[in-house]
């Protein structure tokens, strides 16, 4: 479980880290892979949003935006390093039917 748990960690550390992260769970551990998948769709979503979101040149926009995705990055994250699977507000059970081959 210790290492599950480190693999969940890295995750949330920018897409690069979710991507090593993939990498490290060869064994497949079910909470590694639960995060895994959690963190990759944070980070893929905000990259998409974020692209359209950038084009509107207001703050009134854009500050709200960047609240969200970092309150879900931090709901994940916390969640990683407590051991617990707690499934991001409003997109999580997305994200775990999209990626669930991962």
């Amino acid at each position: 479980m210790e290492q599950a748990k480190k693999v969940a960690v890295v995750s949330y550390l920018t897409i690069i880290g979710c991507l090593i992260a993939i990498f490290m769970n060869q064994d497949k551990h079910p909470f590694a892979s639960f995060h895994i998948r959690q963190s990759l769709g944070i980070s893929l979503t905000f990259y998409a949003l974020g692209y359209i979101v950038g084009s509107f040149d207001t703050w009134l926009i854009t500050t709200p935006f960047y609240v969200f995705f970092f309150l879900l990055w931090i709901f994940g994250f916390t969640g990683a390093l407590q051991g617990e699977y707690r499934i991001v507000p409003i997109l999580g059970a997305l994200f775990q039917k999209v990626f669930k081959s991962l």
